[in-house]
């Protein structure tokens, strides 16, 4: 197993990469050699910190989104619900175009081929099961995904909360700056434990931050996706389905192999069981669209409209601890890999039944319930 033990091999490690990918100066480098010296001291925390750092680098993924933050939106404001899988889907796809395009080298590989260590000693660095990305670094997915999401439920909060109120009290000032000051300390803190499992660079993280925060705003001012037809969903799926199938085809026939980091990955990851199919590029766009095709399919299915009528506090409860409880177990269901075809199409049908099972089949089931209880009673 390879250990991380020496601070500062990782920041020039970190600052050399930002000078060759960005063209900076020595002195630029030096500087955020420094900086990274003093903003992170692994060798005296990093023993410490680790087991939070790896907790909050899989509470970061988008799965809890679906599967957690999304399920307990839709059923208390079904508006947030419905903007958070927006802000997540099309977040995380762009977020697979910028990697296409940019190319980012990643920690744990970079420092195997990089020229820098050729005359000097290469710096150890240790690796977790969730350090073995197979797609590009930059920008940061996950920071880009907690950024975005994490944006839109703060933002979502004050406006429910303060959106009757022109001017600001105390108590409505302190409610802001406990609840931004809640969102940097979560992004500090994803961002600080994908830099410290040598997935991604520090710059990566910062970017992925920027551009999700970018994504939930534009999303924000977005009123028609509250009222899109299933037509439209079918429509936007495909189309951003089509458009990453048709760059990626575009960007080989060019001869760019856009899967140079699978190799990399499986030649310099230190348990090959770490390199799993579903954290490839196409497994993301396949899980993400087949989201939002089941947000359409639930929200515009006859059992959603049979259901909406019921809207009292136990039901909506109800819908809430017995949806996070079906779709805990069936995230335990895991497709099979040895065909990755099959494996990508399960994906897609898995992540569509998400939606539609949260929106329409157990509020159905749950309003059937509790109307059949209360005809008993009388």
């Amino acid at each position: 197993m390879l250990t991380l033990v020496n601070l500062n091999d990782y920041t020039s490690t970190a600052s050399y990469h930002f000078s060759t990918r960005l063209n900076q100066s020595p002195t630029t480098a030096t500087q955020i050699s420094l900086m990274l010296t003093s903003l992170f001291r692994w060798n005296q925390m990093g023993k410490k910190m680790k087991k939070v750092f790896l907790f909050v680098s899989f509470a970061a993924d988008l799965r809890n989104t679906f599967f957690v933050f999304f399920p307990i939106w839709f059923h208390l404001r079904e508006s947030v619900g419905i903007k958070l899988i927006w802000v997540a889907v099309v977040g995380d796809w762009l977020n697979l175009v910028f990697k296409w395009i940019l190319f980012g080298e990643r920690p744990y590989w970079w420092v195997h081929e990089t020229p820098y260590y050729s005359n000097t000693s290469m710096p150890h660095i240790e690796q977790f099961p969730m350090t073995c990305e197979t797609g590009p670094g930059s920008p940061s997915g996950h920071a880009m995904g907690a950024a975005g999401v994490y944006y839109a439920m703060v933002t979502s909060i004050l406006a429910i909360l303060l959106s009757n109120k022109k001017t600001l009290s105390s108590s409505a000032m302190y409610l802001r700056g406990s609840l931004w000051a809640l969102f940097w300390t979560v992004q500090i803190c994803v961002c600080l434990s994908r830099v410290f499992i040598a997935a991604h660079f520090p710059h990566q993280v910062i970017a992925g931050v920027i551009t999700g925060m970018i994504v939930a705003e534009v999303f924000n001012r977005q009123k028609w996706i509250y009222q899109a037809s299933l037509q439209k969903y079918f429509n936007i799926t495909l189309f951003l389905l089509s458009f990453a199938v048709g760059l990626y085809v575009l960007l080989k026939a060019m001869g760019v192999d856009l899967l140079w980091t699978l190799e990399k990955a499986q030649k310099w990851c230190v348990n090959p069981a770490w390199v799993h199919l579903d954290t490839t590029p196409f497994a993301s766009l396949l899980r993400n669209m087949g989201t939002l095709f089941g947000l359409g399919l639930g929200l515009h299915s006859p059992l959603y409209t049979e259901s909406k009528r019921s809207g009292s506090a136990p039901f909506r409860i109800g819908c809430i601890v017995s949806t996070l409880f079906l779709l805990h177990l069936f995230d335990s269901i895991k497709p099979p890999t040895h065909t990755a075809a099959l494996f990508y199409l399960l994906s897609f049908c898995k992540s569509a039944t998400v939606p539609l099972v949260t929106v329409s089949i157990i509020p159905y089931c749950l309003s059937g319930a509790m109307s059949l209880q209360s005809k008993k009673q009388l």
